[in-house]
């Protein structure tokens, strides 16, 4: 059922899709182990999709944490409501450029754990730092950030396609980056573990 309804939302919208399958276990399990999730109050995960990762994120989080699930698709948030019945999951259909609003309307200030499965390579180089500028200002001490991208490296800009590294990016804001990558996965994928810089001052 997860994957009818996935290749729905991306036949209508691929752009903001930026996925040809929903998230295989195994790329899961990578993008969950570097986050501190036993000890997290509150976890956000940027495009949710059909929910693959939300699960695994829903498993590992203490009964009282709060997820925080971005979603812009109207129909993966259709889907997502459906799949989930948990008290700790907040749905926001929302675009991520107003992340950081959309977390003061709700009375957050700091997350404690980051998922991301955005499809950066479909972004402008300026809307990838917008994105990361307002997330940066919630994120503490010892926030880690996952991110996975394809290994082809694709990025769509003016109309073609052209190889893409997130690292330079990813770099800009956070102090260490690390990456593996997930041959068990359509396509494989690549995850960064981002680290936050400890002495930024904002």
């Amino acid at each position: 059922m997860s994957f009818r309804v996935f290749a729905s939302g991306a036949l209508n919208d691929f752009y903001t899709t930026a996925a040809i399958a929903p998230s295989s276990p195994h790329l899961a399990s990578a993008m969950l182990a570097p986050l501190r999730l036993s000890r997290a109050r509150i976890a956000l995960e940027l495009g949710a999709g059909t929910g693959a990762i939300t699960q695994s994120l829903l498993d590992a989080l203490p009964a009282s944490s709060k997820l925080l699930v971005f979603e812009i698709n109207r129909r993966f948030c259709i889907h997502l409501r459906r799949k989930f019945n948990d008290p700790r999951m907040v749905l926001i259909n929302a675009n991520v450029a107003n992340l950081d609003s959309e977390l003061h309307r709700r009375g957050y200030d700091h997350v404690d754990a980051v998922a991301s499965s955005l499809g950066l390579g479909f972004m402008s180089e300026a809307q990838r730092n917008e994105i990361f500028e307002r997330l940066m200002p919630f994120l503490r001490e010892n926030t880690v950030l996952t991110q996975y991208q394809y290994v082809h490296g694709m990025q769509f800009a003016n109309g073609r396609l052209r190889r893409l590294s997130l690292r330079p990016t990813l770099s800009r804001y956070f102090d260490s980056v690390e990456s593996k990558i997930i041959w068990r996965n359509l396509p494989p994928a690549c995850v960064f573990a981002c680290h936050t810089r400890s002495t930024i001052t904002r």
